[in-house]
């Protein structure tokens, strides 16, 4: 599953690999209900990266609220990590959330997860917090970090 991809609009047709992909990145992942309420919700944003053959090489999921943005869950599949899939995707949701008029764009990550943290402030987000306990499986802390799309030091896409 490498080479290039293309991210497009998910549907409630891509639930099923979401969940695929869920159970495969995450000790705690969404459940397929979750994942479909979360697609129902009022200014919900949902890509997929498709792989050259087709197949969906990850996801993300997210919401705009007024002007704020958050990310709910992005994943990419095992044998695609490392490959700029998970960069596409977040560099794709926050063209469209910009677009949508939010300001800014919030997310919880794994203290522990340190690529996705280096993915996450390679375009600017920075630490707003921390919540103690968030993860249950296992049971970790969460990094809470915001990425203001109006700043000179955000680094993505401009569109």
């Amino acid at each position: 599953m490498g080479g290039p991809c293309r991210v497009r609009r998910a549907s409630f047709a891509d639930l099923p690999v979401f969940d695929v992909l869920e159970r495969a990145s995450f000790a705690d992942p969404w459940t397929p209900a979750q994942l479909q309420e979360a697609l129902s919700w009022t200014g919900a944003v949902a890509l997929v990266a498709e792989a050259g053959d087709g197949t969906v090489a990850g996801y993300v999921l997210g919401r705009v609220i007024v002007d704020e943005a958050e990310i709910l869950t992005i994943a990419t599949h095992p044998g695609a990590r490392r490959q700029g899939i998970g960069g596409a995707l977040l560099g794709a949701l926050l063209a469209e959330v910009r677009q949508r008029g939010a300001h800014a764009v919030w997310l919880e990550v794994r203290v522990s997860n340190e690529a996705a943290r280096a993915m996450y402030q390679g375009v600017g987000f920075v630490a707003a917090g921390l919540r103690k306990g968030y993860y249950r499986q296992p049971v970790e802390d969460a990094l809470v970090l915001r990425l203001d799309l109006q700043s000179p030091a955000f680094q993505g896409t401009s569109t």
